[in-house]
């Protein structure tokens, strides 16, 4: 039987731990959880997982904690429970900054730390999620973890180093794919097309795009080209794409995303 903890019952802990309780994975597993929001803790128990007192309580019962809360409060969490972790606890972070480091620096120098930079669609069921497996983690207890995210989505490991550089890919993208899309929609009201018709076309046309990356076997550039039809209204489009430097702008928000995240670590 897997003991699995959550420290933090946010709407991402919420959905990783309802993922996991609603999965094939259920019945071997027992899943804990500690907030000190009671209506957070009251709305787990319909999935059967059972509320803890403490993030103590939490530690003393899993062996895989998750510690699903905002950076900003990882130094009182960790200070509270450092002291019942143990060198068989694996804490897996899906906070965005945090290093092994500073989880070792807080708790035990060998800590066992798996870092997850999860996305909102997992609240969906079709969240995308990097992992990093930190040393001395083996690969049992990483791919237990990584099992948890993949009912809940699409998952990849990435090495601990680059686990800043990936928040742009599928971390912080939804947000810019959620602006590209208001874009479409505001042009098409401009037009006299409205939200509620032009939302759900754009919509599907991301999720047949997406599926097209991912099924049909032809690389990015192939498949521009089978939209593209010479002379046509999608190389008019494109070409104002292209003058605007769109490639150039997505490069720029990416390495702005980065920054932002070194700045943020510890």
């Amino acid at each position: 039987m897997i003991t699995i903890g959550f420290i933090g019952a946010g709407n991402m802990g919420f959905a990783i731990m309802k993922g996991a309780a609603e999965s094939a994975l259920a019945e071997s597993m027992r899943i804990y959880a500690f907030d000190p929001d009671e209506e957070k803790l009251a709305r787990l128990n319909t999935y059967g997982i059972s509320s803890c007192a403490s993030g103590i309580e939490v530690i003393e019962k899993s062996k895989y904690v998750f510690l699903a809360v905002k950076p900003q409060m990882f130094d009182v969490v960790l200070d509270q429970i450092a002291p019942a972790i143990s060198e068989d606890t694996v804490l897996v972070s899906i906070a965005a900054g945090i290093t092994a480091k500073y989880i070792r620096s807080k708790t035990l120098p060998n800590a066992k730390v798996i870092l997850v930079m999860p996305n909102t669609p997992l609240l969906l069921g079709e969240g995308a999620t990097a992992l990093a497996k930190c040393a001395p983690t083996n690969d049992e207890e990483f791919s237990a973890v990584r099992n948890i995210f993949d009912i809940c989505g699409k998952t990849a490991e990435v090495p601990e180093n680059k686990m800043k550089e990936i928040i742009a890919v599928n971390g912080s993208s939804p947000a810019f794919i959620y602006l590209f899309a208001k874009a479409f929609v505001d042009y098409a009201a401009k037009e006299g097309i409205s939200s509620e018709t032009a939302l759900p076309l754009f919509a599907q046309s991301l999720i047949g795009s997406a599926k097209m990356l991912t099924d049909s076997g032809y690389t990015i550039e192939e498949l521009i080209r089978m939209v593209s039809s010479p002379g046509g209204t999608t190389l008019a489009g494109l070409d104002q794409l292209y003058n605007g430097k769109l490639e150039e702008t997505v490069d720029a928000a990416c390495t702005a995303c980065t920054k932002r995240a070194y700045e943020l670590s510890k």
